[in-house]
């Protein structure tokens, strides 16, 4: 994929594309992945379609508004994504890993942006504390459901939602995650199928939160990995 072509793509889902920026990423993102590991994926039309375009789904298909939590940004997908498209959102990058922050601190001053936050922590610390203030809750590729749950819902504001991205595998995950979505206070899944310029489907599971997570999620994450709920 082209970068004209994703712009002309977003364009039609009334989302306004800036190139030059996406460009500095992706130029950033293959001189970094040269020192550390950020991606597996170095074509550059590749980086467009399964990084950028790929990051764009949620937009699609979601109303990204308010706060926003990345839980596992790695190489800042899709929180710096957004970040780029959404300058009026606020987004949190949470990454445990403090080489893959010290990259994206080096991308938000390059790209200038002024409403990305990086914290350098696990999931389950932050989100002993910092619970129940964001209106969006995202996790690219991190876990399974039943883990992931326990680990992004937290963060999440009665009425706001918990974003899941995932290929077309996931109704096993989600059967097996149910009675979790169902304790940690989210409400009925919706299901957005998409796909991908090349042919791959991708799936955007979203979970609007009804009610308060109790106050003893989340758990340490040992446990959250022994005994999933």
């Amino acid at each position: 994929m082209k970068i004209q072509e994703m712009l002309e793509e977003a364009n039609l889902k009334g989302i306004q594309i800036d190139e030059e920026a996406f460009n500095e990423y992706m130029v950033l993102l293959l001189e970094w992945n040269e020192k550390m590991n950020l991606t597996s994926i170095t074509e550059p039309e590749e980086i467009i379609e399964k990084h950028f375009y790929d990051c764009l789904l949620p937009i699609f298909s979601n109303p990204i508004k308010g706060k926003v939590i990345d839980v596992g940004s790695g190489a800042g997908f899709p929180g710096l994504v957004f970040a780029i498209v959404k300058p009026d959102v606020q987004i949190t990058l949470l990454e445990p890993r403090n080489k893959r922050c010290t990259f994206l601190k080096e991308v938000v001053h390059q790209l200038g942006l002024k409403n990305v936050e990086i914290v350098n922590e696990r999931a389950e610390d932050y989100g002993k504390i910092h619970r129940e203030i964001f209106d969006i809750s995202i996790a690219r590729a991190v876990a399974p459901l039943n883990i992931l749950a326990e680990l992004c819902v937290p963060f999440v504001k009665i009425g706001g939602l918990f974003i899941s991205m995932k290929g077309t595998q996931w109704q096993e995950e989600y059967e097996e995650a149910k009675y979790a979505f169902k304790e940690l206070g989210c409400g009925k899944i919706k299901v957005v199928e998409e796909k991908l310029p090349s042919g791959a489907s991708r799936s955007i599971l979203s979970f609007p939160k009804i009610k308060e997570t109790p106050i003893k999620y989340p758990r340490a994450y040992g446990q959250i990995k022994k005994k999933p709920l």
